[in-house]
């Protein structure tokens, strides 16, 4: 939807003064507040793309149903969830998560799994499957393979056994028939000391049926690599994307307010396989998280991603 147009000095001013609380979001630093836009103070718009609810994930935490409303009245048409915990999707249990979807007018399309385990995986991917998800997503390295300190993100060289545990994640998903996705930062395409580029032995040792990959086009171009350099390597895999710009200092930025080409990549979506894509961004920093998802918004439609 991207920045509110107002009309007037008057609308102007009765807008801000409800921007006040909501729609932090806390990574490694503090970020602007806003307070969500009254349904008679947006603009509505026809639904289209995807939003990766991590990017709303502090004011998820406080009012999931008020917080999704608002991401359905901006105008997504479907959603990523990342609020998975005790078998509930942000405190809703998976029919409940469903039923209230389907209510405000959002599908459920893509749950990230950050603490996916092979003695978890079971539940985890029928509750996934029971809220209506058609992907399930492994965002990092799992079980005990992923790594933050002080030069940032990062993963254990122990890439064959990562492989092995993404390859009987992907199998059991496939049994269930949800699509089992996994998800880069820009680790995955550094070379370790191995000699191996992690995303290059996940492509090349697994099943092309039972993992597919979500390709998080910010940390691909961060990382110093093409994102349809990956679209070649594996063809139709590549499900979803992640879109979010890259500003002049390398950070988060709001889609279409930075430098990756997002043209370019969209020419080759059907080389890619890509069938749903996501805006998130991380971090905000010029914008609170719910003026960066409007803009996104808008931006994707200007590229005719609808």
């Amino acid at each position: 939807m991207g920045r509110i147009n107002f009309q007037s000095i008057n609308t102007h001013m009765r807008y801000l003064s409800t921007l006040l609380l909501l729609f932090t979001i806390a990574c490694t630093s503090t970020q602007p507040e806003s307070r969500e836009i009254p349904q008679e103070e947006a603009k509505m718009e026809e639904s289209y793309g995807g939003l990766a609810l991590y990017t709303l994930r502090d004011t998820m935490a406080k009012d999931p149903k008020g917080v999704l409303k608002t991401v359905a009245d901006i105008g997504y048409e479907y959603i990523e969830a990342a609020g998975y915990a005790d078998g509930k999707f942000y405190g809703m249990t998976p029919a409940e998560f469903k039923s209230y979807l389907a209510e405000i007018g959002l599908k459920p399309m893509s749950s990230h799994h950050g603490r996916v385990s092979l003695e978890n995986a079971d539940q985890m991917i029928a509750d996934a499957k029971a809220a209506g998800f058609t992907y399930f997503v492994v965002p990092i390295p799992p079980m005990g393979h992923f790594k933050v300190d002080e030069n940032g993100l990062g993963m254990s060289e122990e890439v064959e056994e990562i492989t092995s545990i993404l390859s009987t994640i992907g199998e059991k998903c496939h049994a269930a028939g949800i699509q089992m996705l996994y998800h880069n930062h820009d680790m995955e395409f550094k070379e370790n000391s191995k000699g191996i580029i992690p995303m290059d032995y996940f492509i090349e040792n697994t099943n092309p049926e039972h993992v597919k990959f979500q390709l998080d086009l910010y940390w691909a171009v961060k990382a110093g690599v093409d994102p349809v350099a990956y679209f070649e390597k594996a063809p139709g895999r590549i499900k979803s994307w992640h879109m979010k710009d890259m500003d002049a200092e390398g950070r988060f930025a709001p889609v279409g307010e930075g430098s990756i080409n997002f043209a370019n990549i969209l020419k080759n979506r059907e080389l890619s396989g890509m069938e749903h894509f996501f805006v998130e961004q991380d971090q905000t920093f010029n914008e609170t998280p719910l003026e960066a998802i409007q803009i996104s918004h808008k931006a994707i439609g200007e590229l005719g991603m609808k």
